[in-house]
């Protein structure tokens, strides 16, 4: 039997379990489940269908002999195709304990999303912050730029954009110790020309387009890998505002 070493997550886990598993499995490997890591492809969910649930089905059969278990946000914190994965992994005879994180008294500074560092470097650092509790002296900086939305499943997108582009949407959220918390998701710098990222097929791009609208932004949804049509709007976004 292999040792099972690796502690799978999606979204963001509520706190309570992030802090049982660790201090039960101070060993254990966290890893996020939503990035693409060029595994295997399942043929278990529609073609037409989000990216970021197919690489956790993926990631969940890549690394099945060696999950100690998945945390599995499933409500407001996460979206419904993250509840359905959960019950199909439950189906399929995964460990695998449900989570909603909903709670809107678990706030803390969003430091990184307003600092000066690259924008790829800020959301990783989101992202790894769920499990990892770090401190950091961050400089603080005016936006030039907004990026709105969840982390995309080509990171490549993020590095179009300025060290000076601040971060909102569900990402700031996350930050935020709020994933839940939709008036922080809607919340923009109104004067801050922001791109509205959703990933393809997911339903906050009911919110991305609205608020593109409203705050004359520039909408994009992305499927798998950024297109040079796509690349070439956000430029051309970036440049002309």
């Amino acid at each position: 039997m292999k040792n099972k070493n690796i502690i799978g997550f999606w979204g963001y886990p509520h706190p309570e379990l992030i802090n049982k598993y660790k201090h039960e499995y101070p060993n254990a490997e966290w890893v996020d489940l939503d990035i693409d890591y060029g595994f295997t492809k399942q043929d278990i969910l529609p073609e037409s269908y989000c990216t970021i649930i197919k690489n956790i089905i993926n990631a969940a059969f890549h690394y099945k002999d060696n999950l100690i278990i998945i945390l599995a946000p499933i409500g407001k914190d996460k979206c419904d195709s993250g509840w359905f994965c959960y019950e199909l992994l439950k189906d399929m005879g995964f460990n695998i304990i449900s989570s909603v994180f909903e709670e809107k008294t678990y706030k803390k500074d969003v430091k990184i999303s307003t600092s000066n560092l690259p924008l790829r470097q800020k959301i990783e650092m989101i992202t790894k912050g769920i499990y990892e509790q770090n401190s950091y002296n961050l400089t603080q900086c005016e936006a030039k730029f907004g990026f709105w939305g969840v982390p995309p499943n080509d990171l490549s997108v993020l590095e179009l954009f300025p060290d000076e582009t601040h971060v909102y949407g569900w990402t700031r959220c996350t930050e935020a110790m709020a994933p839940a918390d939709i008036e922080l998701e809607m919340y923009v710098d109104k004067n801050v020309p922001t791109v509205f990222y959703s990933q393809a097929f997911c339903s906050k791009a009911q919110l991305a387009k609205y608020l593109a609208d409203k705050y004359n932004g520039l909408y994009i949804d992305i499927d798998d890998e950024i297109t040079n049509s796509t690349k070439a709007k956000i430029e051309a976004f970036l440049r002309l505002r």
